[in-house]
């Protein structure tokens, strides 16, 4: 092993890794230490050493990032929902815009340019929803309400406030934990809690039908299914989505993985016929219903696997754009085999998860696409996620 269990090491910080910890090289064997910021020297107590890297946690700061900024949460550092409180907003955005570019690279095999961080409007109280979890309670008295501990997945650290929650979620937050551990000798298993802030308050129940609004668009969904909760962004968000479909001269729109229709129906007026399809028939009931209530009358939806839906698609690919807005672990091959047969006009490409969008992109990049443009999104601030938006063309595909 390259040190000793609990050995002392002094570095300088090099970068920041996409989960957020500095890392840096001590005659060069990589290190990593969280809660660390490009630039600074630091010292490190190493806990774990692995095939070509090491662990430590952070022991003292030597020289100090100009981008340090004091946490607002007690928390942070062990609560693992955070890892850039301590680092200045501008910084955020400039390193999210980097971690793009270089997933696109390494993990991609593409050289572009990324534009800038788009920011959130909000960079505290934004997000309307939490998850907390609990274990089964051993006995009477206070037990861990929280998240994941930031270093032991096997520890919950108890958080009876978030700073990057909504106001709304936070008071309701104090209510649902206050009536759980009034409860505790009924669970005899842990569970995981719903708090979701919509138009009709905060919502326990994740079984309820609940509404929000993006821009001039009422959308109503299940509580418990996946909407994005940064309401203050989406906008933004979505229209960049939808003008580089627009832009593309397409008539017509395909949106996979389309959920309850977001981006379906705040891209409807822009084209002739829309085209969703979904995995969950709930969430297709919920985005025709949605179609309905805005008076969409272009948009069709279809329960049933991405994977298998552009061959019974009425409208050719050379005359449509198509949105793909696929879960974390992004697009398999016989999705992305039939989306490249399908040779739409554009693909404009949204991810939570560039490592899997570059992995991607590198698959259709072999058969002739190119990027045409990548933005990152910073739907959740204080935290390493990124949300990005790339859009690709290949030649001889109608534009």
């Amino acid at each position: 092993m390259p040190f000793a269990y609990h050995a002392e090491v002094t570095f300088t910080v090099d970068n920041l890794t996409n989960l957020g910890d500095g890392v840096g090289r001590v005659d060069g064997w990589v290190v990593f230490v969280t809660g660390a910021l490009p630039g600074e020297r630091v010292t490190a107590r190493i806990w774990h050493n692995s095939a070509n890297f090491s662990r430590g946690d952070l022991v003292r700061i030597h020289q100090r990032s100009p981008h340090r900024v004091e946490p607002r949460c007690p928390l942070f550092g062990s609560c693992g929902g955070c890892q850039y409180q301590n680092l200045a907003y501008p910084e955020q955005l400039r390193w999210k815009q980097a971690q793009l570019k270089e997933a696109l690279a390494r993990l991609g095999g593409v050289e572009v340019e990324v534009d800038p961080c788009h920011p959130s409007p909000r960079e505290w109280g934004y997000r309307t929803k939490l998850t907390p979890h609990f274990q089964p309670p051993r006995g009477p008295g206070e037990f861990p309400i929280g998240f994941l501990h930031a270093h032991n997945a096997r520890r919950l650290v108890d958080v009876p406030a978030c700073p990057i929650a909504t106001d709304a979620v936070n008071a309701a937050l104090k209510d649902v934990r206050r009536e759980v551990r009034a409860r505790a000798g009924e669970f005899r298993r842990g569970a995981t809690l719903l708090l979701r802030e919509t138009k009709e308050g905060v919502v326990t129940d994740p079984r309820a039908s609940v509404t929000e609004t993006v821009g001039d668009l009422t959308l109503r969904f299940v509580a418990g299914d996946f909407f994005q909760n940064n309401p203050s962004i989406l906008p933004a968000f979505v229209g960049h989505a939808v003008d580089l479909a627009k832009a593309s001269g397409a008539r017509h729109l395909v949106d996979a993985y389309c959920g309850s229709g977001l981006f379906a129906l705040s891209a409807a007026r822009h084209f002739e016929s829309v085209h969703g399809v979904e995995v969950s028939e709930d969430a297709v009931r919920k985005a025709a219903e949605n179609a309905a209530a805005n008076r969409l009358l272009n948009c069709r939806f279809v329960a049933g696997s991405a994977e298998a839906i552009f061959g019974k698609l009425p409208v050719k690919g050379p005359a449509t754009a198509v949105i793909i807005d696929p879960p974390r672990k992004g697009c398999d091959e016989a999705f992305l085999a039939q989306l490249d047969a399908y040779a739409p006009r554009r693909i404009v490409y949204v991810s939570c998860a560039p490592d899997t969008q570059a992995r991607d992109i590198r698959w259709l990049a072999a058969r002739g696409w190119k990027v045409l443009s990548a933005r990152p999104f910073d739907l959740f601030p204080q935290t390493r996620h990124i949300e990005s938006i790339v859009a690709l063309v290949k030649e001889g595909n109608g534009e």
